[in-house]
């Protein structure tokens, strides 16, 4: 699959997608992930991509054009399943959506910054409006970072072993049982020992056992009356 993500500060990401599973995952053909300096499209001569809002609100507003010229760029080339901008009003991203996405072929994350783009973006170019959360972040490029890692580790093949990447927290709505490693006795804080009997019927049953326990604990939200 293929991820453009459009910023007005690009250097926010510098590093971020070749290092790790999303460095791999590129290198092995899997996914390609393009970052865009929306200051390369403005016909400002200063390289300004916002101004005063009307109705004299606060704040300063990213323009239409330059997002605009970007995203009719990319789609000239190519056609997108998503064109996704990032803000704090959106529909919340979680580990469903993190799977849906990574179905898709091509993706465009634009990320806000100021106090927010024109409407006008969102109503006649934006196909999905994804959140973090119910807190506002300076711009939408810590958000389009986390996206991008949930997205492209799922991908078959991105991590080394699968199953790990489908026996995470959220991947069947509950949290994920408690791991160990070795030494299995360390200081005295012992490995629980039905981890150690090689019993891999008993070992799953514990670890279901232990996932309800701690979704019922952490996040009875999740379970919403399915037991």
């Amino acid at each position: 699959m293929r991820i453009d993500i459009l910023t007005a500060v690009p250097e926010l990401l510098e590093g971020f997608f070749d290092k790790s599973i999303l460095g791999r995952a590129q290198k092995k053909g899997l996914a390609e992930i393009y970052v865009h300096n929306l200051r390369d499209y403005t016909t400002d001569k200063h390289g300004r991509l916002d101004d005063y809002p009307f109705g004299g609100f606060p704040g300063m507003v990213m323009q239409c054009q330059p997002i605009d010229d970007c995203i009719s760029k990319l789609k000239s080339e190519r056609n997108y399943d998503e064109i996704i901008f990032v803000t704090p009003d959106g529909e919340q991203f979680d580990q469903p959506m993190a799977n849906e996405l990574s179905l898709k072929g091509n993706i465009i994350i634009l990320c806000g910054h100021y106090k927010g783009i024109d409407y006008r973006i969102r109503e006649h170019l934006v196909t999905k409006e994804v959140s973090l959360g119910d807190f506002v972040l300076t711009g939408g490029e810590l958000v389009a970072a986390c996206m991008a890692d949930a997205i492209v580790r799922v991908i078959p093949g991105a991590i080394g072993d699968e199953q790990s990447a489908l026996s995470d927290s959220f991947q069947d709505n509950l949290l994920a049982a408690p791991i160990y490693t070795r030494p299995a006795d360390y200081k005295g804080w012992k490995v629980p020992e039905i981890l150690l009997s090689g019993n891999q019927a008993k070992i799953a049953e514990w670890e279901m056992q232990q996932s309800l326990e701690r979704t019922r604990q952490l996040r009875p939200d999740l379970l919403d009356g399915k037991i």
